[in-house]
């Protein structure tokens, strides 16, 4: 069974709730008309229902019977506007809430926070910055996260790896490499895999002598200390941990070394280069990037994004809303 086919099983027939903002963009109607048809998840569209019936029509997409929400026609918009200016703890006045809600990222994070719909889906045609911006502001961080993070699930064949934070995070501090590590972990749980976490850096067991690595040794301590059962292992390089032969040489003893399954990079920068090289090269599948550490699931897509993408993340974001 693939991992796409198993996270189905996991969600069908339970009747999650999707929200879809970005209605009137072909891939979004394309992957709702999908998942409705194949009776998945309960795929939500957002937007002007004239304006999402006009671009099913023209790019011939069956939407019938998917549930569509108006921000301008809505009947608890009151309400809606009432608990996000109580959210924003008095940042925001009731008249400047009315004009932000009409944006459809707020409104879907809304929808979210609320509890009508379990988790969104955005990113399709807006910027990261517009997809977690009111996640952060809304639904916020789950009790002992500081920050979010993103992770992308790397599929190859049998094979599956968590790669993280390859997304959110330019540079972390100690505690906040070791707070993605955790998440990172439960992450992992999510697609059947028994977490093994790998704190990356250019040194293995203090082979080499900087901050940068001695930041990761730090994370480490601090990672073990949040998750005292969860195998980490730390600072240590790839092949030390995925090899298990250069594992055994590099970090004799350890329980990670050569079998690690999670990657923690130290940056944004290393991460999201890795990722792509194992994509790109290593013909790995990236999906994502999974928005952890959230307490609610919101994923944000690429804009590069395909159909078979939204579909997918969408089935992930569903799986996400049960582990909360």
């Amino acid at each position: 069974m693939d991992l796409i086919t198993g996270l189905k099983k996991q969600i069908k027939g339970k009747e999650i709730r999707i929200v879809l903002p970005e209605g009137t963009e072909p891939r979004i109607l394309k992957a709702a008309s999908r998942l409705s048809k194949e009776e998945i998840l309960i795929p939500i569209l957002v937007g002007s229902p004239e304006a999402i019936k006009s671009v099913a029509n023209e790019n011939n997409i069956d939407i019938t019977g998917i549930a569509v929400l108006d921000p301008n026609n809505y009947p608890e918009f009151d309400e809606m506007v009432n608990s996000f200016v109580e959210r924003r703890k008095g940042k925001v006045s009731e008249e400047e809430a009315r004009k932000i809600l009409l944006d459809e990222n707020y409104f879907g994070t809304m929808l979210t926070y609320m509890g009508i719909v379990d988790g969104m889906v955005s990113g399709a045609v807006h910027s990261t910055g517009d997809t977690v911006r009111p996640a952060l502001q809304i639904i916020k961080t789950k009790p002992g996260v500081s920050r979010t993070s993103g992770a992308f699930v790397m599929i190859k064949d049998d094979k599956k790896y968590i790669f993280s934070d390859c997304a959110i995070n330019i540079e972390l501090d100690a505690e906040g490499l070791a707070g993605v590590a955790v998440e990172s972990a439960k992450t992992a749980k999510i697609f059947g895999i028994d977490p093994k976490v790998a704190m990356l850096s250019f040194s293995t067991k203090g082979s080499a002598k900087h901050e940068l690595a001695t930041k990761v040794e730090e994370a480490t301590k601090m990672a073990k200390e949040l998750a005292p059962k969860l195998p980490i292992e730390g600072e240590i390089q790839f092949d030390a941990a995925i090899v298990e032969s250069v594992g055994q040489q590099k970090a004799p003893g350890s329980k990670v070394a050569g079998h690690a399954n999670v990657f923690v990079f130290p940056s944004l920068e290393a991460g999201n280069i890795g990722y792509k090289i194992a994509q790109r090269l290593g013909g790995y599948e990236a999906l994502g990037p999974i928005l952890q550490g959230l307490n609610k699931p919101i994923t944000d897509l690429s804009r590069g994004c395909s159909v078979e993408d939204v579909y997918k993340l969408s089935i992930i974001t569903a799986c996400q809303s049960l582990s909360k």
